[in-house]
């Protein structure tokens, strides 16, 4: 079931997108070249603690899991693409690292990744980044009210296809709200005037991600960090909308710095 939210809801929604950006913002900033990755992972439990909020990774248990989820970011590094579980790794130059978080807040969730290289960045790396967050720009610009789900598809699928890059569409955008993960879906690419209407209160994460010279992806043992079949990098991209009678409103918008730290 889709549920639209009241413009009341749509404001009680914009402090779980403000503290999400703020845990983002604050981890891209620790991390740098010898922190360890559980470092950020503990810093997050704690702000979100202090915050009085929930983690809506923690517990978590969906079909394509391996039993519940410990951790309240998900930190893929490298060639780890998405659901990154957290591990003690310490950052070395040059590593391209992706955070996810997803947080509730008096009851109402906001979801938003970043991906950046710590230290000395490869020019291809940087390449990948943009190409995550120009489609992600193409995806929120497209979601207009009256559009649908496939206008947000094909601009996503078709900045991939100006970079070169293929694009998987195992794992993409979906609804918010109460919970992490609603309808409608929203796949990386698609064929425009296709899919669920946008309709002011629909509430959705819009994320990109692509790998640099593949479009498959293996599951690491634990079940969780999902990895390039073929070992190349990947960039993940997120924000949490809402589409508005005036146009896309971003829940999760934060201060952009460059690609690295």
């Amino acid at each position: 079931m889709i549920e639209l939210k009241t413009p009341t809801d749509i404001e009680r929604m914009r402090p779980a997108g403000r503290f999400v950006a703020s845990i983002l913002t604050e981890l891209r900033n620790r991390a740098e070249v010898g922190v360890n990755v559980m470092d950020l992972e503990h810093h997050a439990r704690a702000m979100i603690a202090d915050k009085g909020a929930a983690s809506c990774y923690w517990d978590y248990e969906p079909s394509f899991g391996k039993g519940p989820f410990r951790n309240v970011v998900c930190a893929s590094i490298n060639d780890a693409v998405l659901h990154g579980l957290p591990r003690d790794h310490v950052l070395a130059d040059g590593d391209l690292v992706s955070l996810d978080i997803a947080v509730t807040v008096d009851g109402w969730v906001a979801d938003s990744a970043v991906s950046f290289v710590v230290g000395t960045p490869r020019p291809e790396d940087l390449r990948l980044i943009a190409a995550t967050e120009e489609a992600l720009a193409a995806g929120v610009a497209a979601a207009q009210p009256g559009a649908r789900t496939g206008d947000i598809s094909a601009a996503i699928g078709a900045v991939a296809e100006s970079y070169g890059f293929g694009v998987n569409t195992q794992f993409g955008g979906h609804g918010v709200g109460r919970t992490m993960h609603e309808d409608p879906t929203v796949p990386n690419t698609g064929r425009a005037g296709r899919g669920y209407p946008l309709r002011p209160g629909l509430v959705i994460a819009v994320e990109p991600w692509f790998m640099a010279t593949t479009d498959e992806i293996r599951y690491d043992a634990d079940g969780w960090t999902i990895r390039s079949a073929d070992g190349s990098r990947g960039s993940h991209s997120e924000h949490t909308i809402a589409i508005t009678d005036a146009g896309p409103l971003v829940l999760t918008a934060r201060d952009e710095g460059p690609a690295t730290s």
